[in-house]
């Protein structure tokens, strides 16, 4: 059975205009979307409000059923679902594979969420039982971007429906299929009551009619630092929660004693993996200066090494980026970076949107590639003499996401990760890492703390409400 056919994948009709899907690789149409408008917003609000009230006062097990058959049914569909993630976001097929996997590991995780303990017991200076309790929220807004749009959808949609609220998704267009109508057909057919998840794929209007929209308490956002700055701003003067997870700029640092495979293994796949665009990408290489030439000559043959190409239609490590404003800034990043005396050892070209793979070395503060979020396959390499100057390195700029330290002595890289600040650490791994039971999120420029996995969900997508009862009514002395 198909999930997704073009002629009835959009069950509601929607206002805006009509979208085309292209395929990043080849640019072939592949179907035809309508896109979301304001008052597409403000009806599934109205549905989402009128819907969700019987969906929390729901039994948790009823709840936790729908999530468990909707984790099934991604692993039932992987292969209808495989190749829209690669035809239309240009993954390849081992990246869709494990966003497939992480989809359905979100909705089992979310299914445990339904049944957890809803609060706890407190004393009290009066004789009344004091207890607090997890209520719902009610409908909240998730906005999610194009890179990885199943995983980047579905961590907020998931544990929210579970814990009893509607939800309304705002997909990146561009990632409309994958990171939206999959995500509504699956949980149709997994039994979800109608008016409690309603897919609006569109612009930036429409995503700023969700933060407007003062029935959608909670927003969920996945994107940029600078798109995330204008959400939380609007969300601020709602006072309504914002939950965002923005870019970074992650260090690896290789440390003297490293094994040098082992780390140029890590740092390939850091850089590289599904053509950079992933927020915890390895976007700042810091190597001991006693292993820099070796690291610099060795990824750039690895970087040589790797196959681009159509992941459709070839075995490929890197397909194509999402689309010529992506790459446009890649390679402008790249050019302005050489300029400024950045030495390029492999990659800085492209073939339409295929961009190659791509080793900066004597980078430094003022190096573009460096010191901004590129989003691209670009690895700059830059060396450090001292623990000290990694520490500094390494914890230097606005973002604080992810950290990967690669050494033989784990004590000392444990050591070495409590003096850089961020949101995710990781010894002997690079920094691209994500599972379901693990909280996720960055600080500083990077987002609001962790807000996804775990007992995260509880705080994100609850209110904590204080609730007393008493044998008979209070007494009080007026």
């Amino acid at each position: 059975m198909t999930l997704l056919d073009p002629k009835t994948w959009q069950p509601r009709t929607l206002a805006g205009g009509e979208y085309e899907v292209v395929e990043p690789a080849t640019g072939e149409s592949l179907g035809a979307v309508t896109l979301a408008a304001g008052e597409d917003v403000d009806a599934a609000a109205e549905a989402a409000v009128a819907a969700q009230v019987a969906w929390a006062r729901a039994p948790h097990f009823e709840r936790a059923a729908v999530l468990r058959r909707a984790g099934d049914l991604f692993a039932q569909h992987a292969d209808e679902l495989r190749e829209w993630l690669v035809r239309e976001s240009g993954s390849v097929s081992g990246k869709a594979d494990f966003e497939l996997h992480v989809a359905a590991q979100e909705c089992y995780e979310a299914a445990a969420l339904a049944s957890r303990p809803l609060g706890e017991v407190l004393p009290s200076e009066q004789p009344r039982l004091s207890c607090t309790r997890r209520v719902p929220v009610g409908v909240t807004g998730v906005i999610a971007p194009f890179n990885a749009p199943l995983i980047l959808s579905i961590r907020s949609v998931a544990p929210a429906l579970a814990l009893g609220n509607a939800v309304l998704l705002k997909p990146d267009p561009r990632t409309t299929v994958c990171g939206g109508l999959a995500l509504g057909a699956v949980f149709a057919e997994a039994g979800l009551s109608e008016g409690l998840l309603h897919i609006l794929p569109g612009d930036a209007e429409t995503g700023q009619a969700l933060v407007a929209d003062p029935r959608i308490p909670v927003i969920s956002f996945t994107g940029s630092t600078a798109a995330g700055r204008r959400v939380g701003e609007a969300a601020g003067r709602q006072l309504k929660r914002a939950h965002l997870e923005l870019g970074g700029n992650s260090a690896l640092v290789v440390l003297a004693d490293a094994d040098i495979g082992g780390a140029i293994a890590q740092a390939t796949w850091g850089s590289f993996f599904h053509q950079g665009q992933i927020c915890m990408t390895t976007g700042r290489h810091l190597v001991h200066d006693s292993l820099y030439e070796e690291y610099v000559e060795r990824l750039a043959a690895k970087a040589d090494a790797l196959a681009v190409g159509d992941p459709y239609r070839e075995q490929v490590h890197l397909g194509p980026v999402i689309d010529r404003s992506q790459l446009a800034k890649i390679h402008g990043l790249v050019e302005s970076s050489t300029a400024r005396g950045a030495r390029l050892v492999a990659g800085g070209t492209h073939r339409d949107l295929f961009y190659r793979p791509t080793v900066l070395a004597d980078v430094d503060d003022h190096t573009p590639a460096y010191a901004e979020e590129v989003f691209g396959p670009v690895a700059p390499v830059r060396s450090f003499a001292t623990l000290d100057e990694a520490a500094a390195l390494a914890a230097a700029g606005p973002y604080g996401l992810s950290l990967g330290i690669v050494t033989r002595d784990t004590a000392l890289g444990l050591e070495l990760a409590d003096r850089i600040p961020t949101g995710i650490a990781h010894v002997n791994d690079q920094t691209v890492n994500d599972e379901a039971v693990a909280p996720f999120g960055g600080i500083a420029a990077s987002g609001t703390g962790a807000r996804f996995g775990g007992s995260a969900n509880l705080d994100a997508f609850t209110q904590l409400r204080w609730t007393t009862v008493r044998r008979e009514p209070a007494g009080h002395p007026f």
